[in-house]
């Protein structure tokens, strides 16, 4: 939680002194001559940045997008230039998040056929809800962390510093409780839809802390990394806001994955092989430890004045993204075996579509937080076609590579792009409208609506994915049914 007097004195600073006094008569939402919105000029006026009062940048632009003309020069696009800035920043990243899609979707498609997976089912449900886990947490951190960034609360040491330590304690606690929730929520639900399996301790057991262990390890590791690029990205002028969310949903796909990975005891060795960790008094160490370890860390959240308040707020998102995200997870379990390559084409159809949505919801939080205007249209425009350069991409290495043992028709191509068009304009539509309607209602778009977000479209995606790989099969465009032939390659 940055200062608020220090935030202010950065709002202020980065206002020309005469428009101060001219938004004094103002009404909330009414631009200046000089593009600005109106700066309130009392601590008084400002809460702590998980929430936001309604003295602040207004919310008319929610029912009225300013155009450049109405907005003026200055006011236009503040969060990144013109449309070839954007373009040059968010490309790479969004080239480098779809090789880490890639690589996750290529895991996902070995994994269906694991012996942990085949006699864990609940695991295929468990995946979608911590992979989506692990990216909001870390895509929340990426938004607050790019939104102190373009504030400049990253340029002053101790407040870095601060920042810093405080949001990697913050992470830990949230990716260990919510890890434990996913856990336990996943074999509940396996419980439910497969009430005639025999169901254990052990299995519970397994669920629970791999979840825990997954979320715990991969935080630790992504939260470092997110905090050194968008540091490093402030200094070289590079907007976070651009690429920070990108690489934190990929990025997280695969360290998490991986991780789960040695679950199934390829790289453990001897100690944490499948016999051990499916006994369940290893498992139940294992939990307990984890849980031990959450009053140390909460604790240091706690003494630190920048995040101390996000200790309470944001986890209705968190949770509640699990629930929908879950609604994936039983979609993926129920037609993962009967369709070939869906188990590697749904992290990336999913996860790239959540990308730009967060890119663009990144960006107005970010407006919203400095008193500015983001030029809606041109910014959409550019993601979108953006999104066409990447799918391109990525349906050329996946055809050059072979992957999923698709059936590779002009039908397929077209499908995929179609349904990928479509969720990437309703994740752009979805990120504009829900974090306006965050920031109206007094809640910080940073924490509010990513999670909701990215798991929407997981379950729109994953469902519109199904859809189209029935149809091909049923109008005989493209044979996309799963065979004895194509399990026994993969095995």
């Amino acid at each position: 939680m940055v200062n608020t007097k220090r935030t202010e004195a950065i709002q202020l600073r980065a206002t020309p002194i005469e428009t101060i006094e001219e938004n004094q008569d103002l009404e909330i939402g009414q631009l200046n001559s000089h593009g600005y919105l109106p700066v309130p000029t009392s601590s008084s006026n400002r809460q702590s940045r998980h929430s936001r009062t309604e003295s602040g940048s207004s919310f008319k632009m929610f029912t009225h997008t300013f155009t450049p003309e109405e907005a003026g020069e200055e006011a236009k696009d503040v969060t990144g230039g013109d449309s070839k800035r954007l373009a040059a920043q968010a490309l790479p990243s969004l080239l480098i998040s779809v090789a880490g899609l890639v690589i996750a979707g290529w895991l996902m498609d070995i994994y269906q056929h694991w012996t942990v997976f085949t006699q864990v089912s609940e695991l295929f449900i468990l995946v979608p809800v911590l992979l989506n886990l692990k990216g909001n947490l870390e895509m929340n951190l990426a938004a607050r962390f790019s939104t102190s960034a373009n504030l400049g609360d990253l340029d002053y040491i101790p407040t870095r510093n601060a920042l810093v330590w405080g949001n990697l304690a913050l992470l830990q606690v949230q990716a260990l409780i919510a890890g434990s929730i996913a856990g336990l929520f996943s074999f509940i639900l396996g419980l439910m839809t497969h009430p005639d399996d025999a169901n254990t301790i052990s299995e519970s057991m397994l669920m629970i802390s791999s979840s825990m262990l997954s979320a715990a390890m991969s935080s630790f590791v992504l939260g470092v990394f997110m905090c050194a690029l968008i540091i490093i990205s402030r200094r070289f002028r590079i907007n976070p806001d651009n690429i920070a969310c990108p690489m934190a949903s990929s990025l997280g796909d695969v360290v998490t994955l991986v991780r789960l990975k040695n679950y199934d005891g390829v790289e453990w060795g001897t100690i944490f092989n499948e016999h051990w960790f499916s006994d369940t008094l290893f498992s139940t160490f294992l939990f307990l430890g984890m849980m031990i370890s959450i009053p140390f860390f909460a604790r240091a959240v706690w003494k630190n004045k920048s995040v101390k308040d996000l200790l309470w707020s944001g986890w209705t998102p968190i949770i509640a993204a699990m629930f929908i995200s879950s609604l994936s997870g039983l979609v993926l379990e129920h037609y993962v075996e009967q369709y070939k390559g869906l188990a590697m084409l749904t992290p990336i159809l999913d996860g790239l579509a959540g990308n730009l949505g967060s890119i663009y919801a990144s960006r107005i939080s970010t407006c919203l937080h400095v008193g500015k205007v983001e030029d809606y249209n041109r910014v959409e425009w550019t993601l979108l076609i953006m999104n066409v350069v990447v799918q391109v991409v990525f349906l050329m290495i996946i055809w050059v590579l072979n992957l999923g043992h698709l059936d590779f028709t002009i039908w397929f191509f077209l499908s995929y792009f179609t349904v990928s068009m479509l969720c990437t304009w309703l994740a752009l539509k979805m990120g504009k409208y829900m974090t306006l309607a965050c920031w109206k209602r007094n809640y910080d778009p940073d924490n509010y609506v990513l999670p909701y977000l990215t798991a929407t479209i997981d379950v729109i995606g994953t469902g519109l994915l199904v859809v189209s790989f029935s149809w091909l099969t049923d109008a005989g465009l493209a044979n996309m049914a799963a065979d004895t032939t194509t399990l026994s390659n993969n095995l």
